[in-house]
């Protein structure tokens, strides 16, 4: 019953604009941290002489964090709200940004992206699910869509700080930390908020169930969340290293590059979604995984064409940097309401391993293989996206036929 009193008159005071745009601006923020750390890490190691293989286990950490805290999350979100899960997620984000250029040492560094990672699930869960369950169906779509396109644009922003690592190594940091701060000072005038009552979670079901059905309703639903967090990690996390060894100007990577495919993917987010609403989710996502994987597989012959590679960064980011909406949508598409919670938490998880897996696949590559090993790396998975989403197709076809005769 106090619960019921909390929901009824706690959730009416918020002004509906407000919350959702400071809700956006955690996003921007968490974004911006996550760009930001993977390339100016990277360098800051490549600088101290460890190897490619051992900078990607470290660029890993973040999303070691981002699993560990994924079964535990629902929980407090339902027992305390969103607002506190929020503030938790943004001290800690702010304090470990500050402790990172004190101390360079590996562990030590493996250890706070690790809390990072914590502290970024954190936000991502309570804001998107904020989102969700205060949004009406008519304008879901378009608000998660503009939710993407911050993470997009601040992660976009996070590589352009390997600039200010010239002038001293604490400023980036410093800035990250600030911007968290910014964003504290705005959600202190949140009023805080619960879950709906009928908001089902993992923890009310068995899970193993509950898993059990979105993987077989909607499996390469939940692959572009896997093949979005591999690609953003290989190339935010190796491909700085990439360049430092193959000769590519660092500057041309994290001003142009990397900012050029996030970017493209701005660009693109809203008139791919509505593309996927006219023609169909599955259509649409095959045509920009086999598309993408012809533009990464011709970057490796244009590498030394710097125009050229900039403009292949850049459609790649406008073909591929809408999966992981797109993946939420098409999950969204097939299974039923109280089941997408669930899904979302398993893209998540997904998408940690992807992006967990990413920089360590692309380190040894870079060390084995060499020039190219990052278009390779990329090409590859897209092709195994590519025949998975083949197969799935296939799937809903038998199944829609058995549905046909079983009428």
């Amino acid at each position: 019953m106090l619960m019921t009193t909390k929901l009824s008159t706690e959730q009416t005071k918020n002004n509906p604009v407000y919350r959702y745009w400071v809700l956006v601006g955690m996003v921007l923020i968490a974004g911006f941290s996550q760009g930001m750390l993977l390339p100016v890490l990277a360098v800051m190691l490549e600088g101290s002489g460890v190897s490619s293989s051992a900078n990607g286990l470290n660029a890993a950490a973040l999303y070691i964090g981002i699993i560990l805290i994924s079964p535990f999350i629902e929980k407090p979100v339902r027992k305390y709200g969103y607002k506190p899960v929020i503030i938790v997620g943004l001290v800690l984000v702010c304090f470990s940004l500050l402790l990172f250029p004190l101390w360079q040492a590996f562990w030590f560094w493996f250890a706070l992206r690790m809390v990072v990672g914590i502290a970024d699930n954190l936000i991502h869960f309570s804001t998107q699910v904020w989102i969700s369950t205060t949004s009406s169906r008519k304008n879901r779509g378009r608000q998660l869509s503009l939710y993407g396109l911050a993470f997009g644009m601040g992660f976009g922003l996070g590589p352009m700080m390997t600039r200010l690592l010239e002038i001293n190594d604490y400023l980036p940091f410093v800035i990250a930390s600030a911007a968290s701060v910014i964003a504290w000072v705005f959600m202190l005038f949140l009023k805080n908020e619960w879950p709906a009552r009928d908001f089902e979670t993992g923890s009310q079901l068995n899970t193993f169930i509950r898993y059990k059905k979105v993987l077989k309703l909607a499996w390469f639903a939940l692959l572009p969340g896997f093949f979005f967090g591999y690609m953003e990690a290989s190339l935010h996390g190796n491909y700085p290293v990439y360049a430092l060894r193959m000769g590519i100007d660092i500057q041309f990577v994290t001003v142009l590059l990397l900012p050029g495919f996030v970017f493209g993917s701005l660009i693109t987010q809203l008139p791919l979604g509505i593309l996927s609403d006219k023609l169909g989710r599955n259509k649409v996502l095959l045509g920009l995984i086999s598309t993408g994987l012809v533009i990464f597989f011709s970057m490796s012959f244009a590498e030394h064409i710097p125009w050229l590679l900039f403009t292949l960064f850049v459609i790649a980011g406008m073909l591929l940097g809408s999966l992981f909406s797109l993946g939420i949508a098409y999950l969204a598409d097939l299974v039923p309401a109280n089941l997408l919670p669930t899904g979302n938490v398993m893209t998540a998880v997904l998408f940690a391993v992807g992006s967990m897996t990413g920089p360590v696949v692309g380190g040894i590559l870079i060390e084995v293989v060499g020039e190219g090993a990052i278009y390779y790396s990329l090409s590859a998975m897209l092709a195994a996206m590519l025949a998975a989403g083949l197969i799935f197709q296939a799937q809903l076809k038998r199944q829609a036929r058995a549905d046909r005769q079983a009428a």
